[in-house]
């Protein structure tokens, strides 16, 4: 754990293990809920201290931890490779990522600003009214394994920029890069009380974190059901919750079928389909469908899967072998369903083969639930509406993607489909870090962006003056 500045000493260790080789790369401290009440208390001083920074001293802290973050590139990616996985060239593009939310954190630290309000209303006179963002308090950030380097900075940046302490837990799978990060933030000026790393389990360490009666916003990327078990202990506090998704693809009979097979190669199995806007569903117009499977195949199958320390390596391992059991169990359910296994399906330790699945019946497993895993379900349709209304028939709704030339199919797609963000001729797993980014329905609650994300870390705070 990180308290004060300094890595803390305590009786139990987390063991962090290489998704592929399985090898021990290091030994972690667990926190115990001892730990959160001291934690809590740091914050507090640390949203004190921060509070009375001027935006632009936060703004150049930000800024010196992505120059410092720079400067270790390579240092980072391997941590990311070592801990979650990731391919080498996954992990140095996550690390951009990482500097470039820092650096979009600092633009909105100086961008914070709040309005006049006119209160010449109803025969008053002589008042002035304005109002002003103002930080929220303490912040409980935790963060995911898929992501553990830009989905921390994407939750610190916004409240460091807010003025708000922080105490994050990461994953435990994957607290190195997360616990990197936090260090730089120190090492670039911010204030030792304002950050605490906490490492260890939901009940020890998650549980009485979120229900903390001084813990005022709760950021969190996870499951659903993690997802609803913190808005269960966290009352009346603000929460800003990316729960997942199983994110689709309508392919629409216009479509330039090869971009669109190409795109959702990459969307599909990118981080061995561990991505919370992977693609999981794609519907083809049934009189387009042979020849997109046939292009599809062909794609998925040129993937190179393997040692994700090797330079042309483009697909890693899943984080642990249970995680590719699952995935084996989602396929084997489906083909015993009637599914045709187009590709794929084999598992080896922690590899799982990138795998496609035709004609799925609708009410299986691995269109329902988020398979998280390097598997893409191709069903054909019959019309648009067909298509948008088995995109939308799903408990989740974080991206959606739609392939096609006509801006009638667009613009209807754009309208009706029911997630947080809809894309045309691009896949759902597209993000870039300046957009707000979020869900509807079971995907969560509030966006992520620097820009949108430091409203939920800010209150507004109403002004009036009588002249």
């Amino acid at each position: 754990m990180l308290l004060q500045g300094k890595r803390r000493r305590k009786d139990r260790i987390i063991d962090v293990c290489n998704p592929y080789t399985g090898e021990v790369v290091a030994q972690i401290f667990s926190s115990d809920p001892a730990d959160v009440e001291h934690a809590v208390e740091a914050a507090s001083i640390g949203h004190n201290k921060l509070k009375k920074l001027s935006s632009g001293r936060k703004a150049e802290i930000l800024e010196k931890a992505a120059v410092i973050i720079e400067e270790k590139k390579e240092e980072f990616a391997r941590t990311l490779t070592f801990e979650a996985g990731k391919t080498i060239n996954e992990s140095r593009g996550e690390v951009g990522r990482c500097i470039n939310t820092l650096r979009l954190s600092a633009t909105a630290a100086r961008e914070l600003r709040g309005e006049t309000v006119n209160l010449d209303h109803a025969g008053q006179t002589g008042k002035v009214g304005f109002y002003q963002r103002v930080p929220i308090g303490i912040c409980a950030a935790i963060s995911p394994f898929n992501f553990p380097l830009n989905l921390v900075a994407h939750k610190l940046g916004p409240s460091i920029a807010a003025g708000n302490g922080i105490v994050l837990k990461p994953a435990t799978k994957t607290p190195l890069s997360g616990l990197m990060l936090a260090e730089t933030l120190l090492e670039a000026g911010l204030p030792e009380e304002a950050i605490t790393v906490l490492i260890g389990s939901g009940q020890e360490v998650g549980e009485p974190l979120v229900s903390h009666p001084d813990v005022r916003l709760v950021t969190f990327t996870g499951s659903l059901e993690v997802g609803k078990r913190i808005a269960h202990l966290a009352g009346l506090k603000r929460l800003v919750m990316e729960l997942g998704s199983n994110s689709g693809a309508i392919i629409w009979k216009d479509a330039d079928l090869k971009r669109a097979a190409k795109r959702i190669r990459v969307g599909g199995y990118a981080l061995a389909g561990q991505v919370c806007i992977s693609v999981q569903r794609v519907y083809v117009e049934k009189s387009v469908t042979a020849d997109f499977i046939h292009l599809f195949k062909t794609e998925v199958e040129r993937i190179k899967v393997g040692d994700p320390r090797l330079e042309d390596t483009e697909m890693g391992p899943m984080i642990s072998e249970e995680a590719a059991r699952n995935a084996e169990g989602l396929v084997s359910e489906a083909v015993k369903a009637g599914a045709e296994l187009v590709t794929g399906g084999q598992r080896e330790g922690t590899i799982f083969a990138p795998t496609i699945l035709y004609n799925v019946p609708e009410g299986q497993r691995v269109i329902k639930e988020e398979a998280f895993a390097p598997i893409v379900v191709v069903n054909p349709i019959e019309d648009l509406n067909d298509g948008i209304r088995r995109m939308n028939d799903s408990i989740y709704g974080l991206q959606a993607g739609v392939y096609t030339n006509d801006l009638k199919v667009a613009f209807r797609c754009l309208e009706e489909l029911e997630a947080g963000g809809v894309l045309v001729n691009e896949v759902p797993t597209f993000r870039v870090d300046n957009m707000p980014y979020g869900g509807v329905k079971g995907s969560g609650l509030g966006r992520e962006g620097p820009r949108f994300a430091i409203e939920e870390h800010t209150e507004i705070k109403l002004m009036i003056i009588d002249r």
